[in-house]
């Protein structure tokens, strides 16, 4: 296959549990929760002033949190899309590749948010538990070939320059 699906390569994702469809959609997703992350924990507009203390505080720690997932999932969605462009090797991916666990949030301070704000919460929090189960069963598959890089390069050139 090329570098659109599975590739027959290092390059190549752990079996079919991981393809560039299923890494691009996530992408999109991450992208704009992350948007609507920024939106409901921006601070800076002053409608917050009349909240008291402990949701201020509330607001600060969740968005902190919240926002570290959502930036994690990206980082980790960019690294599976250079993955799957041959940027990194199978081995680099592992290594530096991984997902970060998930620091939870705290209930007590997540009840002191609006309703809005606390569905974001919790969709950050599905959306890396989601990613974490895609990693941890991708990584239980074993490469569908063990050629090395050079297959990915061909099948590159194969694919800029079909035969006539």
């Amino acid at each position: 296959m090329t570098a659109a699906g599975n590739l027959q390569s290092d390059t190549a994702p752990r079996g079919e549990m991981l393809n560039r469809q299923i890494v691009d959609d996530l992408y999109s997703e991450a992208l704009l929760l992350a948007d609507e992350a920024r939106a409901v924990f921006d601070m800076r507009g002053g409608s917050d002033d009349a909240l008291p203390a402990t949701t201020k505080l509330a607001l600060s720690v969740e968005g902190l949190k919240t926002t570290t997932r959502i930036m994690h999932v990206l980082a980790w969605l960019l690294n599976q899309r250079a993955f799957f462009a041959g940027d990194l090797t199978l081995k680099q991916l592992a290594a530096h590749g991984r997902l970060p666990k998930d620091r939870a949030s705290d209930a007590r301070q997540v009840e002191l948010l609006p309703a809005l704000t606390q569905h974001i919460v919790e969709r950050t929090e599905q959306l890396h538990a989601r990613v974490a189960r895609l990693e941890l069963r991708a990584a239980s598959e074993p490469p569908q070939t063990q050629d090395g890089g050079v297959h990915a390069i061909q099948d590159k050139l194969r694919n800029a320059f079909p035969s006539a």
